[in-house]
């Protein structure tokens, strides 16, 4: 690659690496783990750039060299970070194999079936059977109570609706920090979805820190339009995180996985 294009490169990758990173913390179950195989990536690169010219996309040339670093290092799991870390990978090992990729490739990050495909190294429509089997083994496990945190009504009412609808119950929707703080107290949940910005400019993230002081086994699920204000590079990050505007199918394998792998003794298995 000439000098011209490098810049380019550069460019390209840093204003995707957040997305990477949010992905290997999610696949590892560990931000430090992610972290390591999301910097060998790029060492990777930078000594064989070859691998961007192999499709048009950017994007699905890094996810796709992170997948190689990743599995010739056996595609292993980190360190848990806290009890609900060590929860998630005690849930992952009950999972086909190679179901989470597919699914957080797809769910989160919002590859398509082709995408995925040329990421793994797999025909498209392996991809979709995977995904679909993620769905259906972790919409199936575990069913619990979830809080909302978001001040624009309809978007609120959309989350409750979807939550319901996959056979959770809701304790309630909060506008503001104050509101969640007392709405958790009242009934403890077992998830929060919440947004960052709230209606009277409180903070969303100063609403679950307060939460999570008094409940700290809670896992939490960001819907945001500005990623970037929790994607820092800076500890802790969310292990689960939805960028506005979402879809359906993206707060459904948000909820299932957090569930899934973050489930406690008060869910209903």
């Amino acid at each position: 690659m000439t000098s011209d294009t490098t810049p380019d490169l550069a460019s390209v990758i840093g204003s995707n690496l957040p997305y990477l990173r949010r992905y290997a913390r999610a696949l590892t179950g560990s931000q430090e783990t992610g972290d390591r195989y999301a910097a060998a990536t790029l060492e990777a690169i930078l000594e064989d750039t070859h691998i961007f010219e192999a499709t048009e996309s950017p994007k699905v040339a890094l996810f796709h060299a992170f997948h190689l670093v990743w599995a010739s290092a056996g595609a292993p799991l980190g360190e848990p970070d806290t009890r609900l870390s060590r929860r998630a990978q005690d849930h992952m090992a009950r999972l086909t194999p190679n179901t989470r990729e597919a699914l957080l490739l797809h769910a989160i990050e919002s590859f398509h079936h082709d995408e995925i495909g040329a990421i793994m190294q797999i025909d498209p429509s392996e991809a979709a059977e995977l995904i679909e089997i993620a769905q259906r083994e972790m919409a199936n496990s575990v069913a619990g109570r979830i809080m909302v945190i978001e001040d624009e009504a309809i978007i609120a009412m959309d989350i409750v609706a979807i939550v319901r609808e996959m056979g959770h119950g809701v304790t309630g929707i909060a506008r503001t920090r104050t509101e969640a703080v007392a709405l958790a107290a009242k009934e403890r949940p077992d998830l929060i979805l919440a947004d960052i910005q709230l209606a009277d400019n409180s903070s969303g993230i100063d609403a679950v820190n307060d939460i999570l002081k008094q409940f700290e086994d809670i896992p939490v699920i960001f819907v945001t339009a500005f990623p970037e204000r929790l994607l820092t590079g800076k500890r802790p990050e969310p292990a689960f995180l939805i960028t506005k505007p979402y879809s359906e199918d993206q707060v459904r394998s948000a909820v299932s996985q957090a569930m899934f792998f973050s489930s406690t003794e008060t869910l209903n298995a």
